[in-house]
């Protein structure tokens, strides 16, 4: 295993009671989902890894700040951020897009997908659309090369960015989830 490793997240919604039932979530209330959402990325994620946060950590009223949450997390977690991350955080470095180069492979990361440029033409690896648009955004759509890491489709837990590459991902056409089997070209 190296010494740091590469994950990708979206849409954890810490603290967002409705989330549950706006995307099916298999939670009782928000405080299990907290719980559960905060077990599986310290679980999975260690202090010397990356993590690429793509937007909307936490939500909803009477929700804790995203310092609370973000001094709860492991990793060096590398933000771009989304529609409902509406708070500065000291010494944060936000982006809107960014560009991550990895096996030779450029990404495009960024929240929504509605944001793409115009001129882009590889991969983008995005959340925003959570499990709620799986016919033109599922995990990995090969017509579109989107690759959505919202936390619904991929397990709710962080996606270490060897996991697409040992998919074969530039070979898939369609890919529901991270527990469905892909659909090769």
């Amino acid at each position: 295993m190296n010494d740091e490793n590469i994950f990708l997240i979206a849409d954890t919604h810490f603290d967002h009671q409705n989330i549950i039932r706006y995307c099916n979530r298999d939670f009782k209330n928000k405080d299990e989902m907290n719980i559960f959402l905060l077990d599986s990325w310290n679980n999975t994620v260690r202090d010397s890894d990356t993590i690429y946060f793509l937007g909307d950590l936490r939500w909803g009223r009477g929700s804790r700040s995203m310092k609370y949450w973000l001094e709860q997390l492991n990793g060096n977690i590398i933000f771009i951020a989304g529609s409902h991350d509406d708070q500065e955080v000291d010494g944060l470095a936000e982006h809107h897009t960014y560009t991550l180069q990895y096996r030779d492979t450029p990404f495009l990361l960024v929240h929504n997908p509605a944001d793409i440029p115009d001129d882009w033409h590889g991969w983008v690896i995005h959340g925003h659309v959570h499990n709620n648009d799986l016919e033109y955004y599922p995990f990995i759509n090969g017509d579109f090369k989107t690759i959505n890491v919202s936390v619904e489709l991929i397990g709710y837990s962080p996606l270490n960015i060897e996991q697409l590459f040992e998919l074969d991902f530039q070979n898939i056409k369609c890919m529901r989830d991270i527990n469905t089997s892909p659909i090769y070209f």
